[in-house]
């Protein structure tokens, strides 16, 4: 590995001069400088992260603070990091992912001693305990994911209210009446996962407008326990026709449960999910759903980010932004018998 002493014999100076030429906290002539550029450019030498915090007052790093829960679908938040990754190394930047179960504690850490640039939170709660911290580092902060407090702060995140009106009134005009909804994990819910009751609160309503009947439950994360709740829904309203499923390792699970029990889609049951093109492409996932555009969001927020880093007063005032849903048609919901097409 190419070290500063090996810099400072190519250009002929001391490895003071070079750390001076690096960090700007001394002056160095301009034939001094460029000899040292092209000593740093024939050896391919790179500047440790401090080095260069020093000398532009920018690390180029951006924190992302992710957290993983034993009762969500893992897979499912990692579509979300990757085009975080993707979006940052495009605007010339690098991601530090920290996953710490202590998130305030983390996120003080990294943005007190100056680690990043800007911060990125997923896998956002209701009362996140890290949105103040954030809001009192000094740092640009973005978040995926709907906090309570949304003030000074740019958010994005997926429109759930929408998208579960898109769905009940997809379902309305295909003439269904009796509707079974699997939620995430009560779980979830209780640690403030508002994106959850957000969806579940909206189905409800807007299946209520309608006098649709709706039986509403909460799924499961990890198997047997996924097919043993697929199987007891089925069991409990046999007479529903479609299943609306907000549960990324319930819908996993689903395909495998119905060709036991020799249930046809859309013939005997309709459903619809709501997940991502990439996440349904993996699990070769057959139905008819929201798309959550963990793409669209991530990218998102790494913009808005990069902005408010590079030129605050460029980027004005803070915003909240929600993805509208699109409803992509897989052929998994049809109408129910006497339904006039």
């Amino acid at each position: 590995m190419v070290t500063i002493g090996d810099v400072a014999r190519a250009a002929g100076v001391s490895r003071s001069t070079v750390s001076y030429a690096l960090s700007g906290n001394r002056p160095i002539s301009l034939e001094t400088r460029e000899r040292i550029s092209a000593a740093i450019r024939e050896l391919g030498f790179t500047p440790n992260a401090g080095a260069r915090a020093l000398a532009t007052s920018q690390t180029k790093v951006i924190g992302l603070l992710v957290q993983f829960f034993s009762d969500e679908f893992s897979p499912a938040m990692l579509q979300y990091v990757l085009p975080i990754s993707d979006a940052a190394r495009d605007a010339g930047y690098d991601i530090l992912m920290v996953t710490e179960k202590d998130g305030p504690r983390a996120l003080k850490r990294i943005t007190d001693s100056n680690m990043v640039d800007g911060v990125i939170l997923l896998n956002v709660a209701h009362d996140d305990p890290r949105v103040d911290p954030l809001r009192g580092s000094g740092k640009p902060g973005a978040l995926v994911g709907l906090p309570r407090s949304t003030g000074g702060l740019d958010i994005f995140d997926l429109d759930f209210g929408e998208a579960a009106r898109m769905i009940i009134d997809h379902l309305h005009a295909l003439g269904h009446r009796e509707i079974t909804l699997i939620s995430p994990h009560e779980h979830v819910i209780s640690r403030g996962g508002a994106y959850a009751w957000r969806f579940r609160d909206a189905a409800l309503e807007r299946a209520a407008r309608y006098g649709l009947r709706i039986h509403a439950r909460y799924g499961e994360v990890q198997q047997p326990a996924v097919g043993a709740a697929l199987n007891a829904v089925l069991d409990e309203w046999p007479s529903s026709t479609a299943l609306v499923i907000h549960n990324d390792a319930m819908i996993a699970g689903l395909p495998s449960v119905l060709s036991a029990r020799s249930v046809r889609v859309p013939e005997d049951l309709s459903v619809v999910g709501i997940f991502s093109e990439d996440f349904g492409r993996l699990f070769s996932l057959p139905y008819t759903a929201i798309e959550t555009s963990p793409d669209k969001l991530g990218r998102a927020a790494v913009r808005a980010l990069v902005e408010r880093m590079q030129d605050p007063e460029a980027a004005g005032e803070p915003v909240v932004r929600f993805i509208a849903p699109e409803l992509t048609d897989r052929g998994s919901t049809g109408p129910t018998p006497g339904t006039p097409l």
